[in-house]
């Protein structure tokens, strides 16, 4: 006999820190893990560094602050998801601070760039179940629904080529050197 619905995963939005300085990224856990390289440019912050995660080995990401996205690249073990490129991150990012921190929140919606097929949303569930438990407020939820939509409409815009609409929103290149051609 069913024991009813699943129980939602409720859990605080995930706050990261980024130390220019320091050369370090501290996780929603609070894990320190050394940066390969940073960039600071004057649409965002790039990061690369490497992963102790069992199904990728090194992560790439972006802070776009203007449009309320991080975008990854994660470099997979032994192809586990195949496909994907990136992965859009929606929430509040910004900096440097007065101590050249940049800071992330992600606020639970994310979306998944597979190159030739138009963007996949996702966890919108996680998002509405955040707002019912007090999570995120309102503003918070309405802001992500539409960092959401523009991301979908410009990739939409420019072919579904989700990189040319970045480069072009962004206001500078959008650019992961490491990943492998």
């Amino acid at each position: 006999m069913p024991s009813g619905p699943p129980t939602p995963k409720r859990h605080p939005p995930k706050r990261e820190v980024f130390d220019v300085p320091a050369m370090t990224n501290t996780d929603n856990k609070g894990f320190v893990r050394p940066v390969e390289r940073y960039v600071v440019a004057d649409h965002g912050l790039y990061m690369s560094r490497t992963a102790d995660h069992p199904r990728f080995n090194r992560l790439e990401s972006w802070l776009l602050p203007a449009l309320g996205l991080r975008a990854n690249i994660f470099h997979y073990r032994g192809g586990y998801r195949d496909g994907q490129r990136l992965y859009l991150d929606v929430g509040r990012f910004s900096g440097p601070d007065e101590h050249g921190l940049w800071h992330a929140e992600d606020w639970y919606l994310d979306l998944v760039d597979v190159p030739g097929r138009p963007l996949e949303l996702l966890d919108v569930d996680e998002l509405f179940d955040a707002r019912v438990a007090g999570l995120l407020g309102a503003d918070e939820c309405e802001q992500a629904v539409m960092i959401a939509a523009r991301a979908l409409v410009g990739s939409a815009e420019h072919g579904h080529d989700v990189q040319a609409w970045l480069d072009a929103a962004a206001g500078g290149p959008v650019f992961f050197p490491d990943r492998p051609a």
